[in-house]
């Protein structure tokens, strides 16, 4: 399936220097755009037109007022038929985040997926658009991660961000520099003939990783279903991205489950394992000032004992497809879990 990351920010932030970013630093990814301009001019449609792989613009309004689901499942329909590796819509500076979020989960179209909501903050003008524009608070506080832009110009305030979201991880960059690998996977640089090996999941390009840490882990012992929701739940605050696969094995989930998440938003899927492949955990972490700390964490996930099989609904509830999956549901602080037994953990 192919991720939707949803780009936002107010007008100025940066969103469309942030995307130009992410286009010219593909290396092989396929990117599909759906650029909405407010305005009669899609200034920015021409602005990304030249260097990205397949794109929609919609100008003149606001993605989220004039597209109904089946607008936007058309729209993702014409780009998922051009086999793109990922989908960015930068939606307008005045358009409403949570109402874009409820129609991108609602789409019905089973090859595209939400990826996420990347909110992009200006570090100029932040205390002065949120004074002006209080309503921006709860746009702000549903985002996945954050990009503080403008950083060469002025200090992120990111005290004041904190008291609108205490959670998403924040990244200060500036001119819209972002590593895209904290957004997507990019295409490795690898001859044709030859087979990727999970190394190759993670991207080792020599300018931006200087600053990122990556911690890979990986078990071929299964992995208890709540110990590892509960370090999802209270992942280290600067760590931006994991994916990778999960080994539960348990009766009637005996298939890996990929796993995904961009600063707070968090997604499993479920497919079969490779042939001639054995069954393991294998997760890769990307992140600022995280440590094998992480490491330790995610081998105390494994299983020492007997699993309840309905410890694995607090996994399934991420799954891709599962019908009761809402913005709010995707955002809601953790719920209380019963606690593994010692003799488990």
């Amino acid at each position: 399936m192919i991720p939707v990351v949803l780009l936002t920010g107010f007008l100025g932030s940066g969103k469309t220097t942030l995307l130009n970013h992410l286009l010219s630093s593909a290396r092989g990814t396929k990117i599909g755009v759906i650029v909405n301009d407010f305005g009669q001019i899609n200034v920015d449609a021409m602005a990304v037109a030249g260097q990205v792989d397949s794109m929609i613009s919609l100008g003149n309004g606001c993605l989220c007022c004039v597209a109904d689901t089946e607008d936007i499942d058309e729209m993702l329909g014409k780009l998922a038929g051009a086999k793109l590796d990922v989908i960015v819509i930068e939606a307008s500076g005045l358009a409403d985040p949570q109402a874009m979020v409820r129609k991108l989960l609602a789409s019905k179209d089973d090859r595209v997926r939400y990826g996420g909501l990347v909110t992009v903050l200006d570090a100029v003008e932040f205390e002065r658009t949120h004074a002006e524009h209080p309503e921006l608070a709860k746009a702000l506080a549903i985002a996945d991660l954050l990009v503080f832009n403008k950083t060469d110009l002025a200090d992120p305030v990111i005290e004041s961000v904190r008291t609108y979201n205490s959670t998403a991880p924040i990244v200060p960059v500036a001119h819209g520099r972002i590593d895209p690998s904290l957004l997507f996977d990019r295409a490795p640089e690898l001859p044709v003939a030859r087979q990727l090996t999970f190394d190759d999941l993670h991207d080792h390009s020599e300018h931006a990783h200087a600053v990122y840490d990556t911690i890979t882990f990986t078990t071929t012992e299964p992995m208890h279903p709540v110990l590892l929701m509960d370090f999802l739940d209270n992942r280290p605050a600067g760590l931006y991205r994991m994916k990778g696969f999960v080994y539960f094995g348990l009766p009637g989930h005996t298939d890996r489950f990929g796993v995904q998440t961009v600063g707070n938003y968090l997604r499993f899927h479920r497919s079969p394992w490779p042939r001639g492949t054995k069954p393991e955990t294998q997760l890769v972490l990307i992140g600022k000032d995280i440590d094998s700390t992480s490491a330790d964490w995610l081998e105390a996930c494994q299983q020492t004992g007997p699993v309840a099989l309905d410890d694995m609904l607090w996994v399934t509830r991420y799954l891709d497809g599962v019908d009761d999956i809402s913005v709010d549901t995707l955002h809601e602080p953790p719920q209380e879990r019963p606690e593994a037994e010692q003799d488990e953990a």
